[in-house]
């Protein structure tokens, strides 16, 4: 493959990534600025109601596979064999629990009480598939017996007939909801007509015990989780005609009290301060309960760090519902407590580390962490300090980190301190700081030390299904810094530095899973003046461009590897589960994927490198494991690529 036609597949390729991941950043950006509107809490619970009512259909819905037989033999001491003969699902219902079954390797029964059993079979199987919708089974169980004395044989023979079908469906609130619709509310009028119209029992749906109990608890989970807690039935009654194989329901939901949060009680704490509890409150007081409320509030505590366990519940007391009580119950996390660790990565090989964790530095009200990483080609030594949460959910941090890599020809240490403030939400993680940079650079030939003082802001935006394992949704990565650098020749100027990172998840048709990855990033400065090459940009490695190793893609200076000013890469995946119908390959997936991607000193001078290959995916509950065999272009060679968990 020429050089001009590498150029212009990966030009494309990086295009048509950021294209894609660019087209929902706006899409996310506006739903972050509604992180804590009601809008955003409506149409989640929306979303969460209407997939239960969809899951409630189905079930009402499931088809009869078959009309096979199912024959059940015994020991040589067993009364009789059984066979019975019915649709499935029917027919393995009837199998676990007809008497029948249950009874036929009782060595000491009686022909009579076989007779008996017999006898109240057809009873027994109507009981079992009325509460499936099947009113009007035809059912014949008959005895043969064996030549030679042997064991009979018992048959059951089912047809069940049509299945029940809703007729008539009339769903009624009352209490206070029903109130305020009445004086005028449109915003409840409105929410209660979307509800009614995700009743999954419509007219003509199969009916069920089952999918009759799910609808009923779907329709109330929606209203228990916008902020009526204590929501129920007053009545309810499916009257089924078994003539007409239809059947009527009739629901009258009282909707009790709109509850509003008053306050927060927190327990369970000995050394750790109330106020760091209620800091990191998503929510105000005094507005209205909803469920989601609640889980953000528990997740935001237990991102703190500072406690072992959390539950946050609602006191439901009818007559405290203008003012309920929130009662967050903690169990406070190990004053200290440290984490040894051994593994590997195909970037920087074996390491092993430690992490030690103080959360209560000298009495006061800080977290210490000290961690140390050792591999073959990266080392590490960190000391963060951490206040608990402020209000509005900060947290002021002072940081120290020293660390060494051996990539691309070239070895860097650099030493970096920082102050500043971070906040977690539940989607965004924000974090302001003020660091002071110190990198060398040693190649074969020179050594450079250059330096650095900046202000930073990095924004985290997390809008995905699942962090464990990702297959729809938007994970974006932004930095900006500016500040004023002092090179190893003793120039001293002023620099900007900008990066961008985005990671789009999206299921296709046929089962397939895509995955967009783009990253790109620019650092403003004179021509001349040098920055610390931490602070500038590689390419490679099993988050970057695949085929080829960490950070070997970039400037070449004295035949070393070293950082670039600009920097694009992106990335398409393809994944499909291996198999959909055996359990032990449920969690695992095949993968196609191809990365192109480089950095440079200029993009006049850009020149992206193009990889790909194959790999597999197991759903582990660490996050993802993927290992990868990939083939870079540039190098001509294939690279295994191993790595586990998301990158945020």
């Amino acid at each position: 493959m020429t050089a001009t036609l590498r150029h212009a597949i990966a030009t494309a390729l990086i295009a048509v990534a950021w294209s894609a991941t660019l087209l929902s950043v706006q899409v996310a950006w506006a739903q972050a600025e509604e992180d804590d509107t009601a809008a955003r809490d409506e149409a989640r619970a929306d979303q969460a109601s209407e997939g239960a009512a969809d899951a409630t259909e189905a079930a009402a819905r499931a088809p009869l596979l078959d009309s096979g037989v199912t024959t059940l033999t015994t020991g040589r001491h067993a009364a009789y064999h059984l066979e019975v003969r019915a649709p499935n699902p029917l027919r393995d219902l009837l199998v676990r629990h007809l008497d029948l079954a249950r009874f036929r390797e009782q060595r000491d029964i009686s022909v009579v009480e076989i007779g008996r059993l017999i006898a109240a079979a057809p009873d027994q199987a109507r009981s079992l598939l009325e509460p499936e919708g099947y009113f009007n089974a035809r059912i014949d169980v008959t005895r043969d017996d064996a030549p030679a004395g042997g064991p009979p044989t018992v048959r059951v023979r089912v047809d069940p007939g049509p299945q029940v079908r809703v007729g008539r469906v009339q769903i009624e609130v009352q209490g206070p909801y029903a109130d305020a619709m009445n004086a005028g509310n449109a915003a409840l009028r409105t929410r209660w007509q979307r509800l009614s119209a995700r009743w999954s029992l419509k007219e003509g749906a199969p009916f069920s015990q089952a999918a009759w109990t799910g609808a009923k608890n779907a329709l109330l989970a929606s209203l228990r989780t916008r902020g009526y807690a204590t929501a129920g039935f007053s009545g309810t009654s499916a009257e089924v005609d078994a003539t007409s194989n239809t059947a009527r329901l009739f629901l009258v939901v009282d909707s009790g009290p709109l509850y509003r949060i008053g306050e927060i009680r927190v327990e369970g704490l000995e050394r750790t301060p109330q106020d760091a509890a209620l800091n990191v409150l998503p929510f105000q007081i005094g507005s209205e309960y909803t469920e989601k409320k609640l889980l953000d509030y528990q997740e935001a505590l237990q991102k703190t760090g500072l406690y072992e366990g959390v539950a946050v519940e609602l006191d439901q007391s009818p007559e405290g519902a203008d003012h309920a009580i929130v009662y967050a119950k903690l169990r406070e996390n190990k004053m200290q407590n440290a984490t040894f660790s051994v593994g590997f990565s195909s970037n920087t090989g074996p390491r092993v580390g430690v992490e030690h964790t103080h959360r209560r530095v000298f009495g006061y009200d800080l977290v210490a962490t000290t961690k140390l990483k050792v591999g073959r080609d990266e080392r590490e030594a960190s000391f963060d300090l951490l206040t608990y949460p402020q209000p509005e959910g900060y947290r002021n941090l002072l940081g120290l980190k020293a660390d060494y890599l051996d990539a691309g020809g070239a070895v860097t240490q650099t030493q970096r301190a920082r102050v500043g403030r971070t906040r977690d939400t539940e989607r965004i993680d924000r974090l302001y700081y003020l660091e002071f940079n110190r990198t060398t650079v040693e190649t074969a030939t020179t050594r450079t030390t250059d330096r650095a003082l900046l202000a930073n802001y990095e924004w985290v935006h997390r809008d995905v299904n699942n962090l464990v394992f990702p297959t729809r949704g938007l994970i974006l990565n932004a930095q900006s810094g500016a500040g004023v650098a002092y090179d190893g020749d003793g120039d001293r100027g002023p620099f900007g530095r900008l990066y961008l990172q985005a990671v789009w998840y999206r299921p296709l048709i046929g089962g397939w899973l895509g995955q967009l990855r783009g990253e790109v990033g620019q650092v403003l400065r004179r021509d001349t003046l040098g920055i610390p090459d931490s602070l500038l940009f590689r390419a490679g490695g099993d988050d970057s461009v695949r085929g080829y190793g960490y950070r070997t893609l970039g400037p070449v200076r004295d035949g070393a590897v070293v950082g670039g000013p600009v920097l694009a890469t992106g990335s398409i995946e393809l994944a499909h589960r291996l198999s959909d119908s055996s359990p032990q390959w449920r969690n695992w997936y095949g993968a196609v994927f191809v990365d192109a991607g480089n950095a440079a000193l200029t993009w006049g001078e850009y020149d992206a490198a193009v990889g790909y290959g194959v790999g597999v995916r197991w759903r582990s509950p660490i996050g993802p494991l993927r290992i990868d065999l990939a083939y870079g272009q540039q190098v001509e060679a294939v690279r295994l690529h191993i790595s586990v968990g998301v990158t945020f």
